[in-house]
């Protein structure tokens, strides 16, 4: 089982004496420490740290549990969490988060990213949470018709268009709604797929080529994006252009996407631990949402698929990869 302590150190504050305990804060995961994305996200979050004065070595430690993918693994690492009683437990991900929501209802926690906190039952409303968790809300569900928009705009001439999410994620039937409506008022069939694992998610592009869609929009979930890789795959042999919420799926190889930054999320996390640990009451913490939103596109993708990115998209784009 992985175990990494990682060490972080604030200067004291004024009040604060030598002799303190340092903050203990749990960091509960899916994803591998051999996953690209999560290095990065933890930078962001030492960075969110670092903004507020913290540097490494006295007074916070970060004690990380990973699941590796293995989700049935997440209770029993939420538990070593809370046996030894972090004082905050920073999770992204409904799966992380219900672990953690499940093994405590005492311990502040503090979500770094959440398709919608409100829709899943995390939070009783994104104003005033309640009970022991707030943080970051990603709103995925509301950007969907864009994501879809763009795809059009890249893939004009497409009338079909699969739509894969995971139907064990809360977030997905808001998410679907969405996609549907868009899909409507695009004049655009949408083929709806599910996927809640690696051997499903194989199984839907199987049912993607026999139905000839034209290209495919994924909806925000943490599976999909634990295997971004593998999915981006199976799309360029396929020759299918796809979209997705989160830029880390096109750094994996997929075509388009357009959404809120992972990375920008945990590093506003910091800001929670902060005034958790300074005193605040979690349950009147709001619930803050993206205030920017970034559009990737990936040029070689779109090359092996055959494709030439319109300019007027490129213009708009915040990063493209070559």
């Amino acid at each position: 089982m992985l175990h990494v302590v990682v060490a972080f150190v604030a200067p004291l504050t004024v009040e604060a004496q030598p002799t303190e305990r340092p903050a203990r804060i749990g960091l509960l995961g899916t994803a591998s420490l051999s996953d690209a994305r999560v290095p990065r996200l933890l930078h962001a979050f030492r960075q969110g740290l670092r903004e507020l004065g913290y540097v490494e070595g006295q007074n916070v430690v970060i004690e990380l549990r990973l699941a590796e993918g293995q989700y049935d693994r997440l209770p029993g690492l939420a538990a070593e969490l809370v046996r030894p009683k972090v004082d905050i437990i920073v999770v992204a991900g409904p799966p992380a988060i219900q672990a953690a929501k499940r093994a405590t209802e005492t311990i502040p926690i503090i979500m770094a990213s959440v398709g919608d906190p409100v829709t899943t039952g995390f939070v009783a409303s994104l104003a005033r949470p309640g009970g022991n968790i707030t943080g970051i809300s990603l709103m995925l569900h509301e950007l969907v018709a864009k994501q879809l928009e763009l795809l059009k705009e890249v893939v004009p001439k497409v009338s079909r268009v699969a739509c894969l999410g995971n139907p064990a994620n809360p977030a997905y039937a808001p998410q679907l709604r969405h996609a549907q409506d868009a899909a409507q008022a695009l004049g655009v069939r949408l083929q709806v797929l599910e996927a809640r694992d690696r051997g499903e998610i194989d199984s839907a592009f199987a049912a993607i080529t026999a139905e000839r869609a034209g290209a495919v929009i994924f909806l925000g979930d943490t599976v999909l994006l634990d295997h971004r890789t593998r999915i981006a795959d199976h799309a360029v042999r396929r020759r299918l252009p796809t979209v997705f919420p989160l830029s880390e799926s096109v750094e994996a190889g997929g075509l388009l996407a357009y959404g809120p930054s992972l990375a920008d999320g945990f590093r506003r996390a910091a800001r929670y631990v902060d005034k958790v640990l300074k005193g605040a009451k979690v349950a009147d913490l709001p619930i803050e949402q993206p205030t920017t939103f970034e559009l990737v596109i990936n040029l070689k993708t779109a090359k092996a698929l055959g494709l030439t990115i319109p300019q007027a998209v490129l213009q708009r784009a915040d990063r493209v990869i070559q």
